[in-house]
């Protein structure tokens, strides 16, 4: 039995939901999202709480399920407050500007490197060496996470890199003569 999917998900206040057939839409203050529940889950909503309940009973429906209130819980979660995520550039010349839907990093390679900043996330820079992703999709915000740490990750021996900013990094000792 999953016990992710029997935890009731509360719907705040100017959230709205809508489900035709298995196709689920979330409009919030945030935005909008979209998801299409998998045949084997449905949703049941009474009183400002929702309930993913699974149709089958077996191995595959309740893992639906479980996936299904994730998914659902992060849905109403980023319409309603949205999320965030904080990337750090450590290393000497290691900048970034965001100018509109552009993201530009100094990464020491020999050229700029520019990121497209996707429809529905914004990004900022406080200062030179610090990104805030911010959007209402969860999944969205850690991809572009990703693919920005991915232009240059931490490496083991200084540190140097772009880093999530909860992240340790593990440095490596230098070989001794």
């Amino acid at each position: 039995m999953s016990r992710i999917a029997k935890a009731p998900i509360t719907i705040p206040k100017g959230v709205d939901i809508k489900i035709e057939d298995n196709h689920m839409t979330v409009k919030g203050a945030k935005g909008q999202l979209s998801f299409t529940l998998n045949p084997a889950v449905s949703v049941d909503i009474a009183d400002n709480v929702l309930q993913v309940v699974w149709n089958r009973d077996d191995k595959v429906a309740t893992a639906q399920a479980g996936t299904a209130r994730a998914i659902v819980s992060n849905m109403v979660a980023g319409v309603s407050a949205g999320f965030e995520r904080k990337l750090t550039l450590i290393g000497v010349g290691y900048r970034a500007q965001a100018k509109d839907k552009i993201l530009s990093l100094a990464l020491g390679y020999s050229h700029p490197v520019d990121f497209e900043v996707p429809a529905g996330v914004t990004i900022e820079t406080p200062s030179q060496t610090e990104i805030i992703i911010k959007g209402s999709d969860k999944q969205q915000i850690g991809q572009v996470a990703a693919k920005i740490r991915a232009y240059r990750p931490p490496e083991p021996y200084k540190g140097k890199g772009v880093r999530y900013a909860e992240e340790n990094v593990i440095k490596k000792e230098a070989k001794k003569k």
